[in-house]
């Protein structure tokens, strides 16, 4: 559908909508007088993108999608030497996996490269841009903190003809990094350090990935975001709340260059930034920079670990785009700086997976369990749903046999007394097979149990007694003979400190224990064929194959608990949170 007849679409329709957020209503009011809704989403290629961004991917193409407007997916590459195609092609594959395509829309600053330094050109022979030789570290003491007045550069003044000579021979190489630099001219007494005659464009000898050595300075954000915008026809520049103070600049910038000569954009439709609140998140670091200080220290295996709070560390761990968007969804758009507990999260995606996911029964830490009155020579398939939420999911045949395993956690020598499960004497029943009694336990020669001897009662198939008597334990379990290796990674939160972004020493809050890698697993013969869908491990999880996994041995790791077992210690430190806050109150009262 073209804008034109999206426009038009949507100004037949007078009822609007209730209860928009404060973006969308901005959008709806201008849809209504015929403006036309282009949205960006615009990542830097320096890293990979993590649940923050999936955040305002979900807003841009959302609101896009709502509204009858387009989105389109822009690449700020203006800094080579953090960047590369590796990155492009994540985030590509990042901004697809939640859903979204931008068709044909596919750009980079750097396609703009040569407009903008055209346009640069013509800000200094304007008077409102100047070559800058005052050395990198002094241009900081020269703009001075923001309750003060900055001072001016001495080359503030510098006649334009030498300036625009010293612009073109930066553009020719001949200048080391650093010696010079593109300035605005705007206001050095400006209470926004913004303002402050800006940075425009460094020297920066370094390979781009798109253009190679073809340029050797480089547009500073700043200066190419919004002229990128005006470029496309951006209608809405949506950005977090740390771009606020940029808005001015944004403004001014867009003011100083010809716009009605630009094709792309609506006669006097200038884009229009507006702020929302970043997503912060519990117990998580969302910070690039750290999170690169991460992957390249060492302390987790890459972007991708699924430790980290990035789209494919999520991917690869297991959690679904429906479960994300939710989250984004449920998280809404508002102004103000809130932190959203990660328990959120993860009740998106269970309450996702429990909808879809298939059931199926593996062992963690296998402890043998050997039927005596069972035939050694039988093996029987015990039917098992694959979906109790889902009927259309049908059911599988899981074999059963003498010997069988079950979890070490699931017996006990000597129970307390609310312990329900498998200990000597007593009766449980193993899921959808029999009731069995536990007669002896083997010990090794570490006094460890290494064996359970069980009976079962022939008359107990499918889990039920004919007499009516009642077990207190179901147990999942796999078959010795039948059951194959695995190797399961459990994850726990990365962060030990739900705020770790406050801290001075953020590295001292990592969790040593946010991975447990368990080798010896076994798993049922019909996990050998899942696909790559999460599943849940009955009674365990939900878990995901990992791309490490072989034809020998197959790899999962865990997405999510069945439960939220940091319940407790999240409304312990939210009641501490209140109590502090009720002091506080109180004391300025």
């Amino acid at each position: 559908m073209s804008d034109k007849n999206r426009d038009d679409e949507l100004a037949s329709d007078p009822s609007g909508e209730v209860g928009l957020d404060f973006i969308r209503a901005d959008i709806h009011e201008a849809r209504q007088q015929g403006a036309r809704l282009r949205t960006r989403f615009p990542p830097e290629p320096n890293g990979f993108l993590h649940i923050g961004h999936a955040k305002a991917i979900c807003l841009n193409f959302g609101v896009a999608e709502e509204f009858g407007g387009t989105c389109n997916l822009r690449f700020d590459d203006t800094n080579p030497e953090r960047e590369s195609v590796d990155y492009v092609n994540a985030i590509k594959e990042d901004v697809r996996w939640l859903g979204f395509d931008w068709e044909d829309r596919l750009f980079f600053a750097s396609d703009y490269f040569e407009q903008l330094y055209r346009w640069a050109e013509q800000m200094i022979e304007s008077g409102v841009a100047y070559v800058d030789s005052v050395a990198a570290d002094e241009v900081g003491d020269l703009r001075g903190p923001w309750h003060e007045e900055g001072k001016e550069s001495p080359y503030r003044n510098r006649p334009v003809d030498e300036s625009l000579d010293l612009f073109r021979r930066m553009r020719a190489g001949e200048f080391e990094d650093g010696a010079h630099a593109l300035r605005a001219k705007i206001d050095m007494t400006s209470g926004n350090m913004n303002l402050r005659d800006p940075i425009m464009y460094r020297i920066r000898h370094a390979h781009h990935h798109r253009t190679g050595d073809e340029w050797c300075i480089y547009p500073t954000y700043d200066w190419a975001h919004g002229q990128s915008d005006a470029l496309e026809g951006i209608s809405h520049s949506l950005c977090t709340l740390e771009f606020e103070d940029h808005r001015p600049l944004y403004e001014w910038f867009l003011d100083q260059l010809p716009l009605d000569e630009v094709e792309e954009l609506p006669q006097g439709q200038q884009p229009k930034q507006i702020e929302f609140a970043r997503l912060n998140l519990s117990y998580t670091m969302l910070s690039k920079r750290r999170l690169r200080e991460l992957v390249e220290e060492g302390v987790v295996n890459g972007w991708d670990d699924p430790r980290m709070p990035t789209v494919a560390a999520y991917r690869r761990r297991g959690y679904t785009p429906e479960s994300i968007r939710d989250f984004c969804h449920r998280c809404g758009i508002t102004k103000r700086k809130t932190t959203v507990e990660i328990a959120q999260l993860e009740h998106c995606l269970r309450e996702d997976l429990n909808r879809r996911a298939r059931r199926y029964m593996a062992v963690l830490d296998p402890l043998k369990v050997v039927i005596e009155n069972y035939p050694e020579d039988q093996t029987e398939e015990m039917d098992l749903v694959n979906n109790p939420e889902d009927e259309s999911a049908g059911k599988r045949k899981v074999p059963f046999s003498r010997v069988l395993y079950i979890e070490r956690e699931d017996f006990m020598m000597d129970p307390p007394k609310k312990f329900f499960r498998l200990a000597p004497g007593r009766e449980v029943r193993l899921r959808n097979a029999y009731l069995i009694t536990c007669r002896e336990a083997l010990l090794d020669e570490n006094g460890e149990v290494a064996e359970l001897r069980c009976t079962y009662d022939p008359a107990t198939r499918g889990g039920s007694a004919p007499d009516g008597r009642r077990v207190k334990a179901t147990l999942h379990w796999v078959s010795a003979e039948h059951s194959l290796p695995a190797e399961v990674r459990l994850y726990d939160r990365l962060f030990l400190e739900a705020f770790p972004d406050t801290l001075e020493d953020w590295k001292a809050a990592i969790n040593p224990q946010a991975l447990e890698v368990r080798e010896n697993c076994r798993i049922e013969p019909a996990l050998a064929s899942a696909g790559e869908e999460p599943v849940q491990f009955e009674r365990l999880g939900y878990f995901m194959r990992d791309p490490d996994s072989t034809p020998e041995k197959a790899v999962f790791n865990r997405a999510v608990a069945l439960r939220d077992s940091w319940a407790k210690i999240d409304k312990q430190r939210q009641q501490k949170e209140q109590g502090a806050e009720k002091k506080r109150q109180k004391h300025k009262s």
